[in-house]
């Protein structure tokens, strides 16, 4: 049967971190989403080997790490800087932890690499962290001022300030509706291309609010959100690296091994749905949540970035 999260009197959820831990990792600069339905989702066993494949700041990683005994953790991320960051912070678990550089889309070649067995379970945070957010040098936000450059890591080809001032008005726009599925894609991209060269994410932003029609109320999101978020898929070829995550997964877990991922966007949502759907028609794996599993209210209001999280698990058969 999928897995069933119960919910309080009050509409939050009732699996809850403990407040001392979750101020530990607020402290930390980065709260994880969705941290107890993952665990639960997971199973986490003391002897399993388990993968967080977009290691990020750690968060996930830190809380299976908790629960192993003799088991071990293989983490990746394609960003050196956040390996370098969570490396240090999970130093402490020892052995139990191995590291590498490398992007999720080639999660087999590194577990084959880390010569370790199948893995018992596998997370997938497909979402960009707040210590990247909030470095303007890594020109993520529209808020901060920065270089347009948005690369995750060195295997990205091109900056988003390549992408801004040499690619035409048509493959602009056409980059904005796909993976931003902004509306007013075609206004933005003319008024981008006329306000050439634009130099830093402030500006663009600029440039990205004016371009769009301003009705009182209706901007619940920053103008810019969509047209960053397109840009930044874009440059680091998310959907291009999901789908060879997605291609590969199933490969690395053992029979009954589990896999959860957490989606931010539409676009990422509907990949992970559809391969999971496909898989339970195809008798490959048993679908964990039949729908999504959104944040609590509680969750959002404490940790607002984690307002549009999506998380999917199924285990393998």
């Amino acid at each position: 049967m999928p897995f069933d999260f119960a919910h309080g009197p009050d509409g939050s959820n009732s699996l809850t971190v403990p407040e001392r831990s979750r101020r530990e990792r607020a402290d930390q600069g980065h709260v994880p989403a969705l941290v107890e339905e993952v665990l639960k989702l997971l199973e986490v066993r003391p002897d399993g080997t388990y993968i967080d494949a977009t290691l990020g700041a750690g968060g996930h990683a830190e809380e299976i790490l908790k629960r192993l005994g003799s088991g071990k953790l293989l983490g990746f991320d394609r960003d050196p800087a956040a390996l370098a960051r969570a490396s240090e912070r999970l130093k402490k678990y020892g052995e139990k932890l191995m590291v590498m550089e490398g992007n999720f889309a080639q999660i087999a070649t590194l577990h084959a690499q880390s010569g370790l067995p199948p893995a018992a379970g596998v997370i997938a945070d497909l979402g960009v962290s707040s210590l990247q957010l909030e470095d303007a040098e890594r020109g993520f936000s529209f808020s901060l001022p920065g270089p347009l450059d948005m690369r995750m890591g060195p295997d990205a080809a091109l900056t988003a300030g390549e992408l801004v001032n040499r690619t035409s008005e048509r493959n602009l726009a056409d980059t904005i509706f796909k993976f931003g599925e902004e509306r007013h894609s075609r206004r933005i991209a003319r008024a981008i291309v006329k306000a050439r060269p634009i130099r830093t994410t402030t500006e663009l932003a600029q440039v990205v609010t004016r371009a769009i029609p301003f009705r009182a109320g209706l901007h619940q999101i920053h103008p810019a959100t969509r047209t960053f978020m397109a840009l930044r898929l874009a440059v680091n070829r998310e959907v291009e690296n999901l789908e060879g995550f997605l291609s590969r997964v199933l490969a690395v877990l053992a029979v009954d091994g589990r896999l959860a991922m957490i989606s931010f966007h539409s676009l990422e949502d509907r990949l992970v749905k559809r391969a999971f759907a496909d898989w339970s028609r195809d008798g490959r794996v048993r679908l964990l949540t039949r729908k999504p599993v959104c944040p609590s209210d509680r969750e959002a209001r404490e940790n607002p970035r984690a307002r549009s999280a999506k998380l999917r698990a199924a285990e393998k058969l």
